[in-house]
């Protein structure tokens, strides 16, 4: 799937079928649904992907001090440009070249 696709695909109901747990937070925290996307953040709490991912919805919430504690997970300074740079940044992270 490319960037422009992944785009293309907010404006339907569902995610895309086959989609990372990453990528399939990223698709509901870029429809403004934190709560769907934070509970898959929850449940995979294994790795520094996944713990920016975590940093990045506790910043999109407004709670800079939990995110920070996630960032330090990950082992990620936190982020300093726009929400829509980072989530930008984080899906084409995700997605295959």
């Amino acid at each position: 799937m490319k960037y422009a696709d992944f785009l293309t695909s907010q404006t339907q109901p569902e995610p895309p079928a086959g989609l990372s747990p990453i990528l399939e937070a990223l698709w509901y925290a870029g429809r403004d649904e934190w709560h769907r996307a934070h509970t898959i953040a929850q449940d995979n709490e294994h790795d520094a992907p996944h713990n920016w991912l975590h940093a990045f919805l506790h910043r999109q919430e407004g709670d800079a001090g939990n995110a920070a504690y996630w960032y330090r997970r990950a082992n990620r300074p936190v982020f300093n440009g726009s929400l829509r740079r980072e989530w930008e940044e984080m899906v084409r992270n995700q997605l295959p070249d």
